[in-house]
């Protein structure tokens, strides 16, 4: 029987969140939030839409496999291919959904689908039913029921609750809707459905309401919320799931009994990993997650804190994962066992021996040339060594030259299949020269399309975290690398050269599972 209490959180990041522009992720780095997000206690992963392309089906049917305690769903339109493609991507996990959809609203019908109501109905009806083939468990939306009318919503409701839905989702599409006007569409419609399903809200935020529209509507009925990490999402992006599911908890006089069962102290690092993994990071004053917000800069708000820490914090930073530095200072005479329980302490318990033993060696390297490695820096080349195991090409060394009056050089070392291959090129800069060498060396022409720095604590002998999305060619979306290193110009060649190699990878993987396709 059905917890009326309890909020489903469904969470679409690696689905719509990669629909944010430039977020874009390979297999692997979609299965490592995947097993973060289960860590975080997500009901439902919106996986991806396998049936977009051979990268979303092999991304899709791989979480299946591996996620154990959190459903797995795929996005499909309301087209047998897309559905079925859904079903087989799916059908490995121990618990599956098919999330089918189709629009609603009269400027979506008429322009978009050229489709009558009747059409749209009996569209719906067969979606479902032919879901059902595959999986038990369905779930579907009213594309834009924001702008849709609600007598029309109750028809298809009726018809698709009828076919087998156990989900009915209202998406707020374009972000249009007032938390008054969404909190009283979703009252009615959740009265309508009774018992019959569940009723599921997923917020955009055009106009900067997504998190606000998404708690009126668990006031009103909605009992599964349709998020993302760090609110990422098309055009402005969606509900953010630390928002959402912190106000419910912080706010216990509005939200009374009702819940999530969301392991909040890892939202912080659920935070930090999909920042990593797609180069975006949270603004500054970022409610939950934001480098300031748990900061008080302010004399007075200072004084307050130390006083008494509610007169300035609603919850405490530890609650989300925001840890004060550790007691346990790691230098360059720590040993293998006091990093070991440091990484457990910042909750790196799954980390394998083997990404153990590199970072470890990085942390070596780092420690005899920075005063003081901070949790933050730990953290971070934890999270450089899960996200760079695929080393077809390992940057062994670099030598740059940029004199006033002189070429840009670059002189690079690569590791590869066992040998190290040497060269060197001259560039328009100097950042032009180093890629113009790794082209050279590996045979492999990349065109960058963003190139971000960003310095992992504070001081002049910060960690540099470099990002790169680079495209290698035009039938491929461009791949993300990693770079971190006290020299920036190093953490640049490093994030190139793990862009390429997960090129290289997704397309070995793609070229292997081909023949599956369907």
């Amino acid at each position: 029987m059905m917890d009326k209490n309890k909020i489903i959180v469904f969470d679409t990041t690696l689905r719509d969140g990669e629909q944010s522009p430039g977020c874009s992720m390979n297999t692997e780095e979609k299965i490592k939030i995947a097993l973060q997000l289960e860590k975080l206690g997500v009901d439902v992963i919106e996986a991806g839409f396998a049936a977009a392309s051979p990268g979303d089906f092999d991304a899709v049917s791989r979480i299946a496999e591996i996620i154990k305690n959190s459903s797995i769903c795929s996005l499909a339109r309301a087209i047998d291919n897309d559905i079925k493609q859904a079903g087989l991507a799916v059908r490995h996990a121990q618990k599956h959904r098919i999330h089918t959809f189709i629009a609603t609203s009269p400027i979506h019908m008429k322009y978009k689908l050229k489709m009558s109501e009747e059409e749209v109905i009996k569209r719906a009806i067969h979606a479902v039913e032919y879901a059902k083939t595959f999986v038990d468990d369905v779930e579907f939306s009213l594309e834009d029921a924001g702008r849709s009318e609600i007598s029309f919503m109750k028809e298809v409701m009726d018809a698709v609750i009828g076919a087998g839905a156990r989900t009915i989702n209202l998406p707020d599409t374009v972000g249009y809707r007032l938390p008054t006007e969404l909190g009283a569409m979703v009252k009615e419609l959740s009265a309508f459905a009774g018992d019959r399903a569940i009723i599921s809200v997923h917020n955009h935020n055009d106009l900067g309401l997504a998190t606000a529209n998404t708690l009126a509507a668990v006031l009103n009925g909605a009992r599964q919320i349709e998020v993302t990490i760090n609110g990422l999402g098309e055009r402005a992006g969606n509900s953010a799931l630390e928002e959402a599911v912190m106000a419910i908890k912080t706010r216990k006089d509005a939200f009374g009994d009702l819940y999530t069962t969301i392991n909040t102290p890892e939202i912080y690092a659920t935070s930090r990993l999909v920042a990593t993994v797609t180069g975006v990071e949270p603004q500054q004053n970022k409610a939950i997650v934001g480098k300031n917000a748990f900061s008080h800069e302010s004399g007075i708000h200072q004084d307050g804190v130390l006083k008494h820490q509610e007169t300035y914090e609603i919850m405490k930073p530890e609650d989300v994962g925001v840890f004060k530095e550790s007691t346990l200072i790691l230098g360059k005479h720590s040993g293998r066992a006091a990093f070991r329980d440091k990484i457990i302490h910042l909750g790196f318990d799954k980390v394998s021996d083997e990404e153990l033993n590199a970072a470890f060696e990085k942390f070596k390297n780092l420690a005899d040339k920075k005063k003081d490695v901070t949790d933050d820096d730990i953290r971070m080349l934890i999270t450089d060594e899960s996200l760079n195991q695929d080393k077809t090409y390992e940057l062994i060394g670099l030598q740059i030259s940029d004199c006033t009056a002189g070429v840009p050089t670059a002189a690079v070392a690569i590791k590869y299949k066992d040998e190290i291959i040497k060269d060197a090129a001259i560039g328009d800069g100097t950042m032009d020269a180093i890629f113009k060498t790794i082209d050279r060396l590996t045979g492999y022409t990349g065109e960058l399309k963003d190139y971000k720095v960003t310095s992992v604590t504070e001081g002049k002998d910060a960690l540099a975290k470099v990002t790169t999305r680079v495209s290698f060619d035009q039938t491929s979306p461009s791949f993300v690398g990693h770079g971190l290193s006290i020299d920036t110009m190093l953490a640049t060649a490093k994030a190139y050269l793990g862009a390429l190699n997960s090129y290289l990878s997704q397309k070995e993987r793609l070229s292997k599972n081909s023949e599956h396709q369907i």
